[in-house]
């Protein structure tokens, strides 16, 4: 990550980049949380360390697609917002038609969450990217990873990922 610039100094492209980036930024985020509201605050945080760098605005979607991909894993990592959100969406939730699928749904995804934290970061990050619409080429730029290899890595992280998730 290149952060050269005064603390208090912003680039002047980061609205133009900010408008342009924004939706991608807070998708590949809310991929890996499963939650807009975290990812928005994900996005935040990837943007205001953009804004103070000297990454080139031609490197810029790729930069921050991997900046929110390594964010948000941090965030699982770090545990610390889930569970206070997960027990504030509990209480606010409307009856649901079928309350044990629900709980189904909701504790496989904190496990998918889960065992893609502990998977390698290349591998995370690579997976996360591609399924959250980049292409082949995007995720090979954004990795710096060759375009042929982005499908070995996503079939590695996919294969790693059923490892972790088996009982």
């Amino acid at each position: 990550m290149a952060l050269s610039r005064a603390p208090n100094v912003v680039r002047n492209d980061l609205e133009q980049v900010f408008r342009e980036s924004y939706a991608r930024v807070v998708a590949v985020a809310a991929r890996v949380l499963g939650s807009n509201d975290e990812a928005e605050d994900v996005a935040q945080e990837v943007f205001l360390t953009f804004g103070r760098s000297d990454v080139p605005k031609g490197e810029a979607v790729g930069w921050l697609s991997v900046a929110a991909a390594h964010t948000a894993l941090n965030h699982i990592r770090t545990g610390k917002r889930r569970a206070g959100r997960e027990e504030r969406a509990r209480s606010h939730d409307t009856v649901t038609p079928d309350v044990a699928e629900a709980v189904v749904a909701s504790e496989e995804r904190r496990r998918v969450r889960q065992a893609l934290a502990r998977l390698p970061r290349k591998q995370a990050v690579a997976l996360v990217l591609r399924h959250s619409g980049l292409s082949y080429a995007e995720v090979a730029a954004a990795l710096e990873l060759s375009p042929g290899s982005v499908g070995t890595t996503v079939r590695r992280a996919e294969s790693a990922l059923r490892k972790e998730l088996e009982p």
